[in-house]
């Protein structure tokens, strides 16, 4: 049973969080065969800490990309990982993570991923859930479950190479996970003990502000496809989060405002009316029921 898997992480700046993940990562129980780390023009202690990691483990490897002078978000996020991304042989492996060094993971994290692969053939994609520290204790970031999340996106590197990869656009890992449904497979997130991780950086922040973060969110919707009506109900969905009511309304009006200034989107049309037709079934049946119908049409069994 081959168990070859290879993280790419895309990163800048991140000397506040990143030796927790790398502590966890080298204590895995199944450790990568390979970890690319893309230096996306750090100015802070991040090559420094990199390189002190570098040297102790063979098997990590840096790329180095010049400083744009800021933090990229979205489409540059996926550049830097591609950048990443054409330095290996993907076929050298037989699972590929795009991982953020804002994270700290269990020890038994891949493990358990390569393991749910290994039960069904179905799954393309997977991930943990996230969760961030709060007065002690840990809260639940409150992804669905019908998605791996961008933070943790293990997938099976046969599916990530029939679907392309990743659209270099704000919310690439939705399109992703949706496209997958498409073809016959599954994405999820599994909230097993094993599989959760601490996201030391809140969900939609930005390096402008957390409302700035989530209007980005709204940009990345209506890019994708989201029809007004299924945005609504997300926004509303999200106003009993911090910051509460202004959060979500952020979120409205970036698709809002994307939509009047007529801003581009996703360049496929069947797509767009895949998606379309699974938000109208979960807007009355609920999301965990238009997956499973979505699961039955394509043949697929339970997860």
């Amino acid at each position: 049973m081959q168990r070859r898997y290879v993280l790419i992480s895309p990163c800048r700046n991140e000397a506040d969080f990143m030796r927790q993940t790398l502590d966890s990562v080298t204590v895995q129980s199944i450790r990568p065969a390979s970890w690319v780390i893309v230096d996306d023009g750090s100015t802070d202690a991040t090559p420094r800490i990199l390189a002190e990691y570098a040297s102790r483990h063979d098997w990590i490897h840096i790329v180095t990309r010049r400083d744009r002078g800021r933090r990229a978000i979205g489409p540059g996020v996926v550049d830097a990982f591609y950048a990443g991304y054409q330095t290996i042989n993907p076929d050298d492996f037989e699972y590929l993570c795009k991982l953020d060094l804002d994270l700290r993971l269990p020890p038994r994290y891949f493990e358990g991923l390569m393991m749910r692969m290994e039960a069904n053939p179905r799954l393309a994609t997977c991930s943990g859930k996230a969760y961030i520290e709060k007065n002690g204790e840990l809260v639940n970031e409150r992804h669905g479950d019908e998605a791996s999340i961008g933070a943790s996106k293990f997938y099976r590197v046969s599916c990530f190479k029939a679907l392309g990869g990743f659209v270099r656009e704000v919310m690439w890992d939705g399109i992703d996970c949706h496209r997958c449904r498409m073809h016959g497979w599954i994405a999820c997130s599994l909230d097993d003990p094993d599989l959760r991780f601490v996201h030391l950086r809140p969900m939609g922040s930005s390096q402008q502000s957390i409302y700035a973060g989530r209007m980005r969110h709204g940009f990345g919707q209506y890019f994708m496809g989201t029809g007004l009506l299924y945005m609504l109900a997300n926004a509303i969905n999200r106003l009993n989060e911090r910051p509460y009511v202004l959060g979500g309304l952020a979120m409205l009006w970036g698709w809002i405002s994307s939509a009047l200034q007529g801003k581009p989107r996703f360049g496929d049309p069947e797509f767009r009316k895949f998606l379309r037709r699974y938000q109208w079934r979960a807007l009355l049946v609920g999301k965990k029921s238009a997956i499973e119908e979505i699961h039955q049409q394509k043949g697929i069994g339970q997860q």
